[in-house]
């Protein structure tokens, strides 16, 4: 059950720096009919705070969680036909555009990683700090679960997952553990994950960097999810679903994640053309302008009032011009 089964989704979510995204957002959505993408809707933060600062914008909130967008219909209920959630990846917001008669959009806002919703809901197993089976599914409808993944991959998968997705140091070792516990019976709850890694983990590091099952469940969270396969595609996506004048502002909470964003944004905003030439083509100019130096991070204040920011990593940019052809990502099949 939920540590706060009654509780609607304003009392159990508090949106990560709400203040600097709107205010990132704030020159792009101002123009009359403005829309705004809300990649990752989550319980609908981040979306009332744009819906409550500006009267005439609309927002489109994509979540692949069921039970993230009923949460968060309800708390934006009052706001009526200037919402529509919509159940897909986000890596879909070009089809989702395309089903809504949408060309383009003013501003596109991505909050990524695990939401409060699926780290408070213990049922999910998505926190090792709470006894739970080992699903870790944002969309619990479809898909493998973590106890697919740690019972079916091979030992050399294991490890892999956990050395790339989670940067774990000890991966060999706790995926031989994994493998060697599931001989006797499959691993179906957290506790017994957070167990092997313990063993996997030598004790004199046990007691720095955190809790030590936290590489691990991020890893297997990434894996179960794709994750960073879909952040991958749905950067280039969102990018080209601004119109000219638009701004997307991305949230990141680890350095996999934070380097996709760095990358995709500088490629906008960096010249295309060769730097051996005398003058600089105009289809070669940036099609993007940087609005943040560098990844900007919550601030003493900020912290105070929402702990969950601690490793939060901003980026926004705005769109200077079409991405010219030879630097457009095709759009994937629907």
């Amino acid at each position: 059950m939920s540590e706060q089964p009654e509780a609607g989704a304003a009392a159990r979510h508090t949106p990560v720096l709400l203040q600097r995204c709107v205010d990132l957002l704030t020159p792009a959505l101002q123009e009359p009919g403005a829309v705004m993408v809300d990649c990752t809707l989550g319980m609908g933060g981040h979306t009332e705070g744009v819906l409550r600062a500006f009267e005439h914008v609309r927002v489109v909130g994509i979540d692949r969680d069921p039970q993230a967008l009923a949460l968060a219909g309800q708390r934006l209920a009052a706001f009526g036909d200037r919402f529509t959630g919509v159940h897909a990846v986000y890596d879909e917001i070009g089809d989702v555009l395309d089903r809504l008669g949408l060309p383009a959009v003013q501003g596109v806002l991505m909050d990524l990683g695990v939401s409060s919703l699926q780290l408070d809901e213990t049922e999910r197993g998505f926190a090792y700090a709470h006894d739970a089976p080992l699903d870790m599914r944002m969309d619990p409808t479809t898909g493998p679960t973590a106890a697919d993944v740690l019972n079916t991959y091979d030992e050399r998968d294991i490890a892999r997952v956990l050395r790339v997705y989670g940067e774990e140091r000890f991966a060999a070792r706790i995926a031989r553990g994994i493998v060697r516990r599931r001989e006797r019976t499959p691993l179906t709850r957290t506790s017994e994950l957070v167990d092997l890694v313990r063993a996997g983990v030598p004790a004199a590091t046990r007691h720095t960097g955190g809790h030590p099952a936290k590489r691990t469940f991020q890893a297997l969270r990434i894996e179960v999810n794709g994750e960073l396969a879909a952040l991958e595609r749905a950067l280039p996506a969102a990018i080209e679903a601004l119109a000219v004048g638009g701004r997307i502002v991305v949230e990141a909470y680890q350095s996999l994640e934070d380097r996709l964003v760095k990358r995709a944004l500088a490629v906008g905003a960096t010249s295309s053309a060769p730097p051996d030439l005398p003058v600089e083509p105009v289809t070669h100019t940036p099609y993007l302008r940087l609005l943040t130096r560098g990844a900007e991070e919550a601030d003493e204040a900020e912290l105070a009032r929402n702990p969950r920011a601690q490793s939060v990593r901003l980026r926004a940019a705005e769109r200077l011009r079409p991405t010219p052809d030879h630097l457009r990502t095709p759009r994937r099949a629907a």
